[in-house]
């Protein structure tokens, strides 16, 4: 199974506390972490990692706190779960940074397709959702919200060449 750390969960629930606060001013981590039910410190770090990304920004003193660097609209599930976690690809030899460039396989590799299609299809779900869908509850678990569309192995602009 696929798994998110706590990390994207819980930075994702303290972003969209931020997108329900939006224009309003910052608020304090303490409230967030009381209201997602979250440690403050571990928040303060996953935080860190979203203002340093251009996420939320911070100002300090007694009317202090985060707030979001950029309007609901404009920030992904996608751009949140990236930060925190880094490639969403399934398997390493995906990754842009990996080490398997030098796998004799990676070309010529038959399930390496399936995995890519299965992190295009994460990235584009995450990539479709904003904050602003979180707030106004728009999203519909009946929703094919991957853009399934069946393969036809004889269509040349799906087919892969494959040489052993």
């Amino acid at each position: 199974m696929m798994k998110l750390s706590t990390r994207s969960r819980y930075g994702l629930r303290a972003m969209y506390e931020l997108a329900l606060c939006y224009g309003e001013g910052p608020l304090p981590l303490n409230i967030i972490a009381d209201k997602q039910m979250m440690s403050l410190a571990y928040l303060e770090q996953l935080m860190a990692k979203l203002r340093n990304a251009g996420l939320a920004q911070s100002s300090r003193g007694a009317l202090g706190g985060y707030e979001l660097a950029k309007p609901p609209e404009k920030i992904t599930v996608g751009d949140i779960v990236r930060v925190l976690e880094g490639s969403l690809d399934p398997v390493h030899c995906l990754s842009v940074d990996s080490s398997y460039g030098d796998c004799r396989r990676l070309e010529s590799c038959v399930v390496r397709m399936v995995w890519k299609r299965l992190g295009d299809c994460v990235n584009r779900v995450l990539d479709s959702i904003t904050l602003k869908d979180l707030c106004d509850g728009t999203l519909d678990f009946t929703e094919n919200a991957c853009g399934f569309h069946s393969f036809d192995p004889h269509d040349p602009q799906e087919s892969v060449e494959i040489s052993e």
